[in-house]
């Protein structure tokens, strides 16, 4: 079997991966690493769970000088989602350990100015989502006229999310000589029209056949009918299973993501929410207590969970039917990576029949009658592998878990500003020294007349005349 050295990679890259037990390439990291090495443009397509990251991360540390005296970043990878920002940069981390190579990470819902003070330091590596890399591009606050190399990472799904127009804003600001690199795990129309207009002659490799499956072998699927109102019950005993490891809960919408985390917490879970209601600090202190272990539910919405990888992940539920074949593929797929085996469990209502028919159909699954299951069904038991005596709640006894309240929040500073407020320039406005609370009737006019009307209702009062002539039904107007 081949190991990373064998690909041409260079030994301290090689020790820094061996350090975190990573010798073996899986087979996109194979094919990508000795062509993206020797700088070719690349079109890398697989899986979600198979290892793309690195299939790019580490001939990206090959490209660059760590701690050139310019600080200008040298490579730039551009991601949909912040969560997948900081799995990439986890990425980098790890790879260049032994290079101590400067990665930044960039999106929006954190404060301005750690970035700007880092990018002021000097980078060698930029990873962010388009808005943010717009906004810091236009400031001026990033130069990325130094970029050797540039890497769209999940073409596909920048593409659902309404990206794309962001990344060609992105790609028109870096050299035309560069090296480019685009993964994804489906190729639609527009990704292709991409990757032609931006790549120079790339080479596309794929790590499965053109008609293999686009989910995960190693995730065993299971489909039941259920009903809305049992729903609760059922998925507190799917969380019972035998060798049940971390879960991730999929629902349609943010209020529901928020009412399944209460209750399963009522019930005795350690759970937590991500959605994109919450704050940047809380949605990260939920991903943290995930991946440390001290909550071992997430409950989670589809845009919110879209690039999240976390070890350990044995069970995905989908609570709420996914709208379509594309959803079910994406959420599915946050088990069952990296070779690992994972369960998918997807609750079908009776009003979600069509829905689901459609996406049995476009996926050939062979549930295209789910059977009726409810909470006391021995059919639910023997299939996961559910404890007999198993019940809605969580037994005291293996309620052993922090929880979420464990894992301190961020202070995250405060967001949303594209800059510090600066001053205003002299001219109409300044020198006015009135109070800032008085109301616009109540200020004094200095002449001894009247205080004015409001402004408002002095622009009710314009709109009322007609020709300069007060209409038969409005006052006079006061104002000279």
């Amino acid at each position: 079997m081949k190991t990373f050295a064998d690909l041409g990679v260079a030994p301290d890259i090689v020790e820094a991966l061996r350090a975190k037990d990573i010798i073996n390439p899986f087979p996109i990291q194979a094919l990508a690493i000795p062509l993206a090495i020797k700088d070719h443009d690349l079109i890398g397509q697989a899986r979600t769970g198979t290892g793309k990251t690195m299939g790019f991360t580490v001939p990206l540390l090959h490209k660059i000088d760590a701690h050139a005296e310019d600080g200008k970043p040298q490579a730039l990878v551009v991601v949909p989602t912040r969560e997948l920002a900081t799995q990439v940069t986890r990425d980098i981390d790890m790879a260049g350990a032994n290079r101590k190579t400067r990665v930044l990470t960039v999106y929006g819902g954190r404060a301005y100015e750690p970035q700007l003070e880092a990018l002021r330091k000097g980078v060698d590596v930029v990873v962010g989502t388009p808005g943010r890399l717009l906004d810091l591009a236009g400031q001026r606050a990033l130069d990325l006229s130094h970029v050797k190399v540039l890497v769209l990472d999940e073409a596909d799904e920048m593409l659902d999310l309404g990206f794309l127009p962001d990344v060609e804003r992105i790609v028109a600001l870096v050299p035309t000589k560069r090296q480019t690199m685009l993964f994804s795990a489906t190729m639609p129309g527009p990704v292709i029209a991409l990757s032609r207009r931006y790549l120079s002659h790339p080479t596309h490799v794929r790590a499965e056949s053109p008609d293999e499956s686009s989910m995960v072998p190693t995730t065993a699927q299971f489909v039941f009918r259920t009903h809305h109102l049992d729903k609760p019950e059922v998925l507190a005993r799917v969380l019972q299973a035998d060798g049940r490891g971390l879960a991730m809960i999929f629902t349609r919408t943010k209020r529901s993501a928020d009412r399944i985390a209460a209750d399963l917490a009522e019930r005795g879970f350690a759970s937590g929410a991500v959605h994109g209601d919450l704050g940047q600090g809380a949605r990260e202190q939920a991903l943290r207590a995930f991946r440390n272990g001290k909550i071992d539910v997430l409950v989670a919405t589809d845009v919110a969970a879209r690039g999240i990888d976390v070890a350990g992940v044995t069970h995905v539920v989908n609570y709420e039917c996914p709208d379509d074949e594309k959803t079910y593929v994406h959420r599915i797929g946050r088990t069952g990576r990296a070779g690992e085996a994972g369960i998918a469990v997807t609750f079908v209502d009776w009003e979600d029949g069509y829905r689901w028919g459609m996406i049995n159909k476009a996926l050939d699954l062979p549930f295209p009658e789910p059977e009726e299951t409810y909470s006391t069904s021995d059919y639910l038991y023997d299939e996961l592998e559910i404890p007999k005596d198993a019940t809605g709640r969580l037994p005291t006894a293996k309620r052993t878990r922090a929880g979420l309240g464990a894992e301190e929040v961020e202070d995250l500073g405060e967001t949303g500003r594209k800059r510090p407020p600066q001053k205003r320039a002299p001219g109409r406005g300044q020198g006015r020294d009135k109070p800032k609370q008085q109301k616009a009737s109540e200020a004094p006019t200095g002449d001894g007349k009247e205080p004015r009307a409001p402004r408002q209702q002095r622009q009710r009062r314009r709109r009322r005349l007609s020709g300069g002539v007060p209409k038969p039904d409005s006052p006079p107007t006061t104002e000279g």
